[in-house]
């Protein structure tokens, strides 16, 4: 499969599509392992009380986003658990019939999960996990979405559409059904960078005042803030950054204080330190830092920072590592402490867990998920058992 940057360069197509096709779910089970064997009684004198047998409540969900378009590729969403304490991953089957999930995100009630599916007549789809119940999907009415995130009023669902360099909103009913769509907005200006054939929308995402949307173009070199009217799920521009030209800006996360922002950009393989004002929205872009990459091929994909603001994580693709900096200054200053291998080829996402001690890598290539313990402390990574198999991993969403 090409890169999104030379895809980017080729035209609006990231993905080789092959007609996957959305439909019923079927959930393909993987059978329980084996009790293990009862231990030998005590003497009868010595037998305690009878208790109920024990549970193991350790283990946590684990959902897995692939392409079922691509050669090699899986057939649905991924199903697996991990047990925090270690990082070990168990499979669990597939939610069948799910079409090019490459992209996943939780509802904030933690009852529903939302999959883009990445093929030229884009759409997102709704999963209730009680059940693993396909709830429908709507259409994003763009080409290839790539990204979806929710609102954290949990009453809204945004979707980027990389083909089609296009943003839509969708309603969340109190089921974590979807409705029709309420918005719909397309880049097109500035124009495209060097070499592009149109916007490419990467990625969405709400500011943490709540008020404000930020959709990262690679396409045109700009992130764009957009006000979200909470009553109607309407999108209004207010402000726009534009990186350097070539740049080809693909993900940000903010700084736990509101302030900061930290943007990777894929063309250019650097990554920029962003100041935000949540009074207006305003993003102002930085000077370009390196990625620990050495100066190979690399493209930058997924940067994370931990829920403290002291440490901040970058997948290499190519590189195949993960970078690791100091946050510092309050946010305004990232220092680059090193790299550490991703333990797998490709890794075009990360996650944290949900308690942010362990840090999940999907590695695209490879098709694997690679684990690592996060300390608190220092934010050294520590690799935590095995690489777990997935067909071609694009998306790690540990719950």
């Amino acid at each position: 499969m090409e890169t999104d940057a030379r895809a980017a360069r080729a035209g609006w197509s990231r993905r080789r599509f092959v007609g996957a096709a959305a439909g019923t779910a079927v959930v393909v089970a993987v059978p329980a392992p084996a009790a293990p064997p009862a231990e030998r009684a005590p003497a009868a004198r010595e037998r305690p009380a009878a208790r109920p047998p024990r549970r193991d409540d350790r283990r946590r969900p684990l959902l897995l986003g692939t392409y079922t378009s691509a050669e090699g590729g899986g057939s649905g969403i991924g199903l697996a658990s991990y047990d925090p304490a270690t990082g070990a991953v168990t499979g669990a089957g597939t939610l069948a019939r799910v079409p090019d999930p490459s992209y996943l995100a939780a509802h904030p009630d933690g009852r529903t999960v939302y999959a883009v599916d990445e093929r030229p007549d884009g759409a997102v789809s709704a999963v209730r996990l009680a059940d693993r119940r396909v709830l429908g999907g709507r259409s994003t009415g763009g080409a290839g979405p790539c990204h979806l995130s929710v609102h954290p009023s949990g009453r809204w669902l945004l979707s980027a559409d990389y083909g089609s360099g296009s943003v839509a909103v969708h309603p969340i009913d109190a089921t974590g059904a979807l409705g029709e769509r309420t918005d719909l907005v397309t880049h097109t200006s500035p124009p495209p960078g060097p070499g592009r054939q149109g916007p490419h929308a990467h990625q969405v995402v709400t500011a943490p005042d709540g008020g404000h949307v930020l959709a990262v173009d690679l396409g045109t070199d700009t992130v764009y803030t957009y006000r979200l009217d909470q009553a109607k799920g309407t999108l209004t521009e207010v402000a726009r950054a534009r990186t350097r030209p070539g740049a080809g800006p693909r993900h940000l996360t903010f700084h736990p204080d509101g302030r900061h922002a930290y943007l990777a950009n894929e063309v250019d393989d650097t990554v920029t330190v962003c100041g935000y004002d949540p009074a207006t929205g305003r993003l102002t872009i930085g000077a370009p830092q390196p990625t620990g990459s050495g100066g190979g091929t690399n493209y930058p994909a997924q940067i994370l920072v931990t829920a403290n603001g002291a440490y901040a994580f970058l997948a290499n693709r190519g590189d195949n590592s993960i970078a690791r900096y100091a946050v510092e200054e309050g946010g305004a200053a990232l220092r680059l402490l090193g790299t550490v291998p991703a333990g797998g080829d490709f890794p075009r996402q990360i996650a944290f867990s949900p308690d942010g001690r362990l840090l999940f890598a999907a590695n695209q290539r490879s098709g694997t998920v690679t684990v690592f313990r996060v300390d608190p402390d220092t934010g050294e990574l520590r690799a935590a058992g095995e690489p777990f198999a997935s067909p071609v991993a694009v998306c790690a969403l540990p719950l």
